[in-house]
């Protein structure tokens, strides 16, 4: 198996998981701040018990520990984005507004990854809108807030995918995970100062979880972020971050396949919802088709 089909049957496997992080974040009681701080902090807790994890830290350059951290506090500020949308709408909604990241990738990975702006991946990344417009269209007014949230998110999401394709190459996926969860975590720490004023509520900023949403948090921290988390990182060494996220795009369609039996969402509904998450899934599935259509042929020589 050649290593690009590898990656990519690890990105199948990594939305599998992603899938259910909408489902848990709705689960989880606890405000979306405290959720993703816990998040990131469990998952740093984890990988600091492997003294591989220690070493690779130790040799870690300080121009990559700061490269590393940047990206960290833009994936703190996806999930917070993310998760404030599915408190907002719902987990269908927040995981669909995901599949804009695409159109903002394509024109944010040329920059930042260094290589060739594709006119392809624009186009399909454009052909995403009409199918987000059709399932903000199906939603109630109260709910609209929750799309501007997770657009957001999407447009975060495709900063630290770019950033991440740049850097993945330079250390170990596990090291650069426990850098980017560890000092994610941190730089929410480092806001509660503002976070009063942004995000008002009753009761401490960073609750310590009941029971069952402990449980919930291990499962979302180990099942569903370190493991899909360094597959990613992997994979990226093969593929496009384009490439890679619109896979991910096939992430509501698992979570909306949760939802319905878990959540009971198919009640907020409509059937224009279902028509948009159509028209996304047809440009995820043409992507493959379209990337061999335009590899160039081996020249016939004659016998």
């Amino acid at each position: 198996m050649s290593p690009a089909r590898r990656a990519l049957l690890q990105i199948h496997f990594c939305v599998l998981l992603w899938g259910f992080t909408a489902i848990l974040g709705k689960l989880i009681s606890l405000d979306a701040l405290p959720l993703v701080w816990w998040r990131m902090g469990l998952v740093t807790a984890a990988l600091l018990l492997l003294p591989r994890v220690w070493r690779g830290l130790l040799a870690l350059p300080k121009r990559l520990w700061l490269a590393y951290a940047g990206v960290g506090a833009v994936v703190s500020l996806h999930w917070l984005t993310f998760y404030g949308a599915i408190k907002l709408a719902n987990a269908s909604v927040a995981a669909t507004c995901i599949a804009l990241a695409p159109v903002f990738l394509a024109l944010v990975e040329p920059y930042i990854a260094g290589r060739k702006f594709v006119g392809r991946e624009l186009l399909l990344g454009v052909a995403v809108v009409p199918g987000v417009a059709l399932v903000v269209g199906g939603l109630a007014p109260h709910m609209r807030l929750g799309v501007l949230v997770g657009s957001l998110s999407a447009l975060l999401v495709a900063v630290f995918g770019a950033l991440n394709k740049r850097l993945v190459a330079h250390a170990d996926p596990l090291v650069v995970t426990c850098v980017e969860m560890g000092t994610g975590a941190l730089f929410l720490t480092l806001l509660t100062p503002l976070l009063p004023y942004l995000l008002p509520h009753e009761g401490a900023l960073f609750p310590i979880p009941g029971p069952q949403d402990a449980l919930l948090l291990v499962v979302l921290a180990v099942g569903c972020t370190l493991v899909p988390f360094v597959l990613s990182l992997m994979a990226l060494r093969h593929l496009t971050a384009f490439g890679a996220q619109l896979v991910v795009n096939l992430e509501p369609v698992y979570a909306i396949v949760l939802a319905i039996p878990l959540l009971g969402e198919q009640r907020e509904l409509g059937p224009s919802f279902y028509i948009g998450v159509a028209i996304i899934l047809s440009a995820v599935f043409a992507n493959p088709s379209l990337e061999r259509a335009a590899k160039p042929r081996p020249p016939v020589t004659a016998p």
